[in-house]
């Protein structure tokens, strides 16, 4: 048999937590910073009338009276018309007072007084960047890049807007470059860590909260994040450390508890993973994306029945995930149900067609259930993907044995041991060959059985069946030795195998009745005291004519000689003409009788036995042999009439000691079966078979 052993891998599903914290930059509104940048005198701008105005709001400004601000400067500007300070001061009131569209209106119409004024930009990028238009942020904050690329800080506003974008890489660059100018920036630094988090690279995210961390560790606060990309990067152990701190600090933030149960879970602290869990629903009950972890640890636990529940609850939620299922399939494997094994591996399947790793679980589930068909169709899928896939193979002949299709599974076999050694494909190899060789035996291909059974024995078969089939196949090409040989080794490998046995005492007799004997004739009765009734007019057209033969022997010369090449049919018409001129020789009858009785027609065969006997009642070698056959027909009484017969007639007939051995052994009668054997070795001249026959006494007498 076989064994397929499956390991359990978890499936991870790593709830991402991100940081979209960004400590924006303040807009830069105030008219002195204007005036400064611009390094332009208000008195230049506007009448004094206006100007005056302009103090009072920007005096109004400062005690936060934003509304009144607005209202004098909207006044200033009726008197100065359009004047970039004034409009300036109006956009800055506008956005402290949260007017965007206002603000933004007043800032186009600073544009149009001063275009290439980078501040206006950065100004309208703020708020685009307030209302998340960040599109359009984008597009301002890199106008006031290229009116005045020496303001560094800028890189920091197109950095942030790219992070709210997603547009990892780009924010990395401009925070890159921000950082070269401004290196102790926390701000920006705590951004790029993020970004970098962000992007699928916690390595450098790492880096980054560890600058900070050593930095200022007594002020350091994002232990959540910086945990996170230390899970990812694998270093499980530190993770826990910041993890368990970021819980500590902020108890209610669902995903530093997450994050903290996934590196639990990796360091197999199971219990503790589970109390994180606990905590996770208890605050969010109805965060089902976090179950499919939940249920894994669970498996892993050991908690199949809950680990169940938990998938049907994710799987509910998240129907399309492929995952789910698969870990399904192998939670109810390890349970033993495969009809739901076997339901959950093909739902994944519809969902996921090229996952190869779902093909092998089902072409092994099926295989452990034993529909090798169903299993056999999945390995040549997964095959088709994964041609040289060993394992696969593996189970696949594996498969094919099964199926008894003993020549696929011996070319499989074989390809598998040309990659490379494994005992135990060798030894099914070996196994499939002798089944084969049995299949082939029995259609009486008794060339093609005699290849397969030599390549088992000189792959050291422990089937002693294998030596048993080349000596019947020995036997049938007239190879007398190297059968005799051969039977021998079957009976010394199994000798409570009466078959091997009988069959080889029937083989000596068969070749010691080509030796001709001088009969005398005398009156016969057979055992069931019946005379046969035999007809030498079988195929009379194909029998050779006598006329045209001299002498009976040269007729049974010549069946002699098609009995060694095997051709029963012409051995036959040869020995039946033979016996038109002489009916009364016993040998002819015996050969005609061996024939029929290699060609299992048992009928035949006991006419022209109990004929050889009716002619000369004491030819030893008829009533031998139609002991055998009855003996082949399960009527030992009358076998063992034949053989006490042979034994009367000759008592140092060996074999039919040995028959008679087999037939009492047969009816568990040891003692009987005992004396015979002694009998045997007594008369017995093959000394091949001492041994097995001592073996079996000794077995006998146990």
């Amino acid at each position: 048999m076989f064994t397929i052993s499956l390991k359990y891998k978890k499936g991870f599903r790593l709830l991402k937590i991100r940081s979209r914290t960004i400590k924006k930059q303040l807009l830069i509104i105030s008219a002195v910073l204007s005036l400064c940048l611009t390094a332009v005198p208000a008195e230049a701008y506007m009448p004094p009338e206006a100007n005056i105005l302009y103090q009072q709001a920007c005096t109004l400004e400062y005690q936060h009276n934003y509304k009144d601000a607005i209202e004098k400067v909207l006044e200033a500007i009726k008197i100065a018309g359009e004047d970039a300070l004034l409009y300036t001061k109006l956009a800055g009131l506008y956005s402290d007072t949260d007017q965007y569209d206002k603000a933004l209106e007043a800032y186009n119409t600073v544009v149009k007084l001063r275009p290439d004024d980078a501040f206006v930009f950065i100004s309208i990028g703020n708020i685009y960047e307030t209302q998340t238009k960040y599109i359009e942020a984008l597009e301002a904050y890199e106008q006031a890049l290229k009116i005045f690329p020496q303001y560094k800080y800028n890189y920091l506003n197109i950095a942030n807007v790219q992070y709210q974008m997603n547009d990892y890489p780009n924010a990395i660059e401009n925070y890159k470059k921000f950082l070269e100018t401004y290196s102790n920036h926390k701000e920006a630094r705590e951004s790029l860590a993020n970004a970098y988090l962000g992007s699928n690279n916690p390595k450098l995210a790492v880096e980054e909260y560890s600058k900070l961390y050593e930095a200022d560790n007594l002020n350091f606060k994002d232990y959540s994040n910086y945990g996170l990309a230390l899970f990812q990067t694998e270093d499980y152990a530190k993770a826990v450390e910041f993890l368990e701190k970021a819980v500590e600090k902020s108890p209610d933030s669902l995903s530093s508890h997450i994050s903290l149960a996934l590196s639990y879970q990796e360091l197999e602290k199971n219990d503790l993973a589970l109390a994180q869990y606990e905590v996770v629903f208890k605050q969010a009950p109805n965060l089902h994306s976090v179950r499919f972890d939940y249920a894994n640890l669970l498996a892993d636990m050991g908690k199949n029945n809950e680990a169940v529940a938990q998938y049907k609850i994710y799987s509910t939620n998240f129907p399309n995930d492929a995952r789910v299922y698969k870990n399904l399939g192998l939670v109810y494997k390890r349970m033993n149900d495969f009809d739901n094994t076997i339901a959950s591996y093909e739902k994944a399947l519809t969902l996921d067609s090229k996952d190869v790793n779902i093909k092998k679980e089902l072409a092994n589930c099926y295989h452990m259930k034993k529909d090798y068909v169903t299993a056999l169709k999945y390995y040549d899928e997964v095959l088709q993907s994964s041609p040289n896939d060993y394992d696969v193979k593996v189970n696949k002949a594996i498969a094919l044995h099964a199926l008894e299709k003993y020549e696929d599974a011996i070319a499989l076999y074989r390809e598998i041991l040309s990659q490379k050694d494994n005992t135990i494909v060798a030894s099914n190899l070996t196994d499939a060959l002798v089944s084969q060789g049995r299949i082939d035996l029995n259609a009486q291909n008794y060339s093609k059985a005699s290849g397969e059974f030599e390549q088992a024995i000189s792959r050291g078969t422990k089937d002693s069946f294998a030596y048993f089939g080349l000596a019947k196949c020995l036997r049938v090409s007239g190879s007398t030795e190297r059968a005799a040989e051969y039977y021998e080794k079957a009976i010394s490998m199994s000798p409570e195998e009466t078959l091997y046995s009988s069959e080889y005492a029937e083989f000596v007799a068969e070749t010691n009745a080509l030796t001709p004997a001088n009969p005398a004739p005398a009156a016969i009765e057979t055992p069931d005291g019946k005379l046969p009734s035999i007809s030498l007019e079988d195929n009379e057209e194909n029998i050779v004519n006598v006329a045209s033969v001299s002498k009976s022997q040269d007729l049974i010369n010549q069946g002699d000689e098609n009995y060694k090449k095997d051709d029963y049919d012409e051995a036959l018409k040869n020995y039946k003409s033979a016996l038109k001129v002489n009916p009364n020789d016993e040998i002819t009858l015996l050969k005609i009788g061996n024939i029929y009785k290699i060609k299992n027609d048992n009928d035949k065969a006991l006419d022209f036995y109990k004929k050889a006997i009716f002619v000369n009642p004491d030819y030893t070698d008829g009533w031998f042999n139609l002991g055998l056959v009855y003996a082949n027909d399960n009527n030992l009484a009358k076998s063992k009439e034949c053989f006490e017969k042979v034994i009367s007639l000759n008592p140092e007939y060996a074999y039919s000691y040995y028959a008679l051995a087999i037939a009492y052994e047969s009816e568990d009668n040891k003692e009987e079966a005992v004396k015979n054997y002694q009998q045997f070795l007594k008369y017995n001249k093959d000394t091949s078979m001492v041994k097995v026959v001592e073996d079996r006494i000794n077995n006998l007498q146990r």
